[in-house]
């Protein structure tokens, strides 16, 4: 029998290295990074999976008084007039195919449970980024992801909420010569598509916000091409929108609209402290090939804290150290 660790133990010290009592200083070797990015990998598949597995068995039941994610998903399909619909009197959609039922609720079960676990494994996402980050970046990326989780889940919300006015608008033409009736598929990309496309278009203006945060557009800017970008946002709300109807253009544009004032907004607020703060410093004053002032007065350092000890000693790995 050999004396190499076996895997257990191997685990437990790769584990060791993940946390701050068993590696004070934080520093990992580049195979120690790939064993802790599959690990966070695998924790977070495991989560999604399980959470689609939920959501997959969401679709039929009623949990906690709640209705069922049928119920949810084909709600806007109720809005359309019932003379306007094949099954009158019902919101029954048609399964054309043999497996289209089974696909359909695998994909929004799928979709439903990703998102209601995302909270999760986005933590660990989490964990593996942080800590090759200063608190300073750690601050501005949970700022970050806060504001687009919620701005996303607004934009999915606005398209839901306009999806059976939108309905209503496409199945309204030739109403007198067509009888609707729509597929499963169709209706369930159709839906999915649009709640996509208004959560990642809710994250546009964030992206002006975090480009003015860093000095890349100023407020100045911003203000200049204000009309330019009202119209460019319509353009884009008119080739995104999956359907050809008014309705969620007009909804998508003015809500990006409004989003990108709020933008503008913030950018301005920012400029300004930006500004009185230099001001304050004395850095407006300076010509370009002045240097800037500094205090040289000494300053009382406090005596450093000693370095923790590990308890025992770190294993060195049998491997060449790309790093």
């Amino acid at each position: 029998m050999g004396t190499s660790p076996s895997r257990w133990s191997q685990r437990r010290e790769r584990r060791k290295l993940t946390s701050r009592r068993g590696n004070p200083d934080g520093t990992m070797s580049l195979k120690e990074h790939l064993y802790e990015l599959r690990r966070r990998l695998g924790i977070a598949l495991a989560i999604i999976a399980v959470g689609a597995v939920f959501g997959f068995f969401w679709w039929g039941w009623h949990i906690f008084g709640l209705p069922s994610l049928g119920d949810v998903v084909i709600a806007p399909y109720c809005g359309i007039p019932e003379s306007d619909r094949f099954s009158q009197g019902s919101c029954q959609l048609l399964q054309t195919k043999v497996f289209e039922g089974f696909m359909i609720q695998l994909k929004v079960g799928a979709a439903a449970g990703m998102a209601i676990t995302a909270p999760l494994w986005l933590y660990q996402v989490w964990r593996f980024i942080a800590p090759g980050l200063y608190a300073k970046e750690r601050r501005f990326a949970l700022t970050f992801v806060g504001a687009a989780s919620v701005l996303f889940v607004l934009g999915a919300a606005l398209a839901f909420y306009i999806v059976p006015q939108g309905l209503v608008v496409l199945v309204g033409f030739g109403d007198s010569q067509f009888l609707t009736a729509l597929s499963g598929g169709d209706y369930i990309d159709f839906v999915l598509a649009l709640l996509l496309i208004f959560g990642v278009s809710f994250e546009l203006p964030l992206i002006v916000v975090m480009l003015n945060q860093v000095g890349v557009v100023s407020y100045e800017k911003l203000a200049k091409w204000r009309r330019g970008i009202v119209f460019a946002l319509f353009i884009f709300a008119a080739i995104a929108t999956p359907g050809t109807d008014p309705i969620s253009m007009v909804a998508l544009a003015v809500a990006l609209t409004l989003l990108f004032e709020l933008a503008i907004q913030v950018a301005r607020v920012h400029d300004r402290r930006a500004a009185r703060r230099r001001k304050a410093e004395g850095l407006d004053d300076l010509d370009d090939d002045e240097a800037a002032p500094f205090d040289y007065t000494p300053t009382q350092i406090e005596e450093p804290e000693p370095p923790i000890t590990p308890t025992q000693p770190r294993e060195r790995v049998r491997y060449d150290d790309a790093t």
